[in-house]
């Protein structure tokens, strides 16, 4: 095998070649980042940030992939990815994960010793979630504090505290991401219960499409509630008056759990990230005094 073809195969291992996950990670740190710098954190904390969410994000799919290895050949979506085909072996793969959470790690050396020990328990939850499949029965819950463990980090980083308005973040992304990775799972049914698997979208059954819409509606009042505490304004509002209109857009494609329209809103759960970003940005941009 060559170079160039060992590097791609680790392209596809890594997800890369499929950001969407990245961007649902990126997302809610970056919000953490900005209210914690109150609308001006610096380019240094936030490039660490970015780089640290694409490295993590990477050493998460290896990991989930290393523990999936037995399951993927089984689901039409993810029997081709490297582990399940022998492309790699499983130990090159635990390097390669190591590795990358490694070089997360010495980024984030130069903070406050807060976010190195947050880094504990935020590295535990990235390794455990691939395995909450076998046992609970919403992992996406397990998810969506893995996801959002950025947050009190970015908070440690620039305040060097962990405010419970941090905290509050960190529960609506667990409902942000039993949202959108219920919508994910909804595409994956029919194989997770051949094999096993435990899913929020099993769990919930009849009642999904309505189990999304309400993880949605929770989203979105503690991150109005989370405006409120900071004292952000109109342009803040609109960014989440435009994330809600996406949802009820993506209730119109997973009302019939069409496989490719639950995947379509899966996908589309980037831009209610982006909407509120953008929201927050312009806020402090515009009305920096709240």
């Amino acid at each position: 095998m060559t170079l160039s073809e060992r590097l791609r195969i680790y392209e596809r291992l890594m997800r890369l070649d499929k950001p969407i996950g990245i961007l649902l990670l990126m997302w809610p740190t970056l919000w953490g980042v900005w209210f914690a710098g109150m609308g001006h954190p610096s380019g240094f904390v936030v490039w660490i940030f970015v780089l640290g969410t694409v490295l993590m994000r990477s050493a998460g799919c290896v990991i989930n992939d290393y523990a999936d290895r037995d399951f993927d050949g089984h689901v039409e979506r993810t029997r081709h990815r490297p582990l399940a085909t022998g492309q790699i072996g499983t130990t090159e793969a635990l390097l390669l994960a190591g590795g990358l959470a490694l070089a997360a790690f010495a980024l984030i050396l130069p903070l406050h010793p807060l976010v190195r020990w947050l880094s504990v328990p935020a590295l535990f939850l990235a390794a455990s979630y691939p395995f909450t499949k076998r046992f609970l029965s919403i992992p996406q819950a397990y998810l969506g504090v893995a996801f959002g463990f950025g947050i009190p980090m970015a908070f440690a980083a620039i305040q060097y505290t962990v405010p419970p308005v941090a905290w509050v973040m960190l529960v609506a992304n667990v409902f942000w991401a039993m949202a959108y990775d219920t919508e994910y799972a909804m595409v994956d049914r029919p194989d997770d219960l051949k094999i096993g698997i435990k899913t929020s979208a099993i769990t919930f059954g009849r009642f999904d499409v309505l189990a999304v819409m309400l993880c949605y509606g929770l989203f979105l009042a503690l991150m109005a509630g989370v405006g409120v505490a900071m004292g952000r304004g109109v342009f803040y509002a609109l960014g989440l008056v435009a994330a809600a209109a996406i949802t009820g857009y993506h209730y119109t494609l997973i009302r019939d759990r069409d496989r490719d329209r639950c995947f379509r809103a899966f996908l589309h759960n980037n831009w209610i990230g982006f909407a509120i970003f953008t929201g927050l940005v312009l806020d402090y941009w515009i009305t920096p005094m709240g």
